[in-house]
């Protein structure tokens, strides 16, 4: 009979990891809220012309876009240190390494390539060649 009584608990241990972590209406009311004032706020900056050249809206739009993802990741997606014993945000921290290393990489080789190519004839100069 002592058996029966273990086995009514069966499964309670896993969640002790994420006892700390609730999805609630108010989290997902949150994330909301702030995702539309990280879309709303880069829509006027561009809409109105706000900041004085281009790339500085340009960058400031990529810092918004960050921060967003991060609202995402953590509201919506729950990501945090504590879920699923810290791997879902060791997956995340491998695969964003992983990116920067093949982005930074990419833009490496496009560069050397370039500065590297055999230099093409100036045009006005083979204008002037018999």
């Amino acid at each position: 009979m002592a058996a029966n009584h273990d086995h009514a608990h069966h499964g309670d241990d896993h969640l002790d990891g994420e006892a700390d972590f609730h999805v609630s209406f108010k989290g997902y009311a949150i994330g909301f809220i702030l995702s539309v004032i990280l879309t709303a706020i880069p829509f006027w900056l561009v809409m109105g012309k706000v900041l004085p050249s281009p790339k500085m809206t340009g960058f400031v739009i990529l810092g918004f876009a960050a921060v967003q993802m991060v609202v995402h990741m953590i509201y919506f997606l729950h990501m945090n240190a504590k879920v699923e014993g810290g791997w879902s945000m060791l997956a995340l921290l491998f695969t964003v390494a992983l990116v920067a290393i093949m982005l930074a990489g990419s833009v490496w080789v496009m560069f050397h390539m370039n500065t590297n190519m055999m230099p093409t004839p100036d045009p006005a100069a083979m204008r002037n060649m018999p």
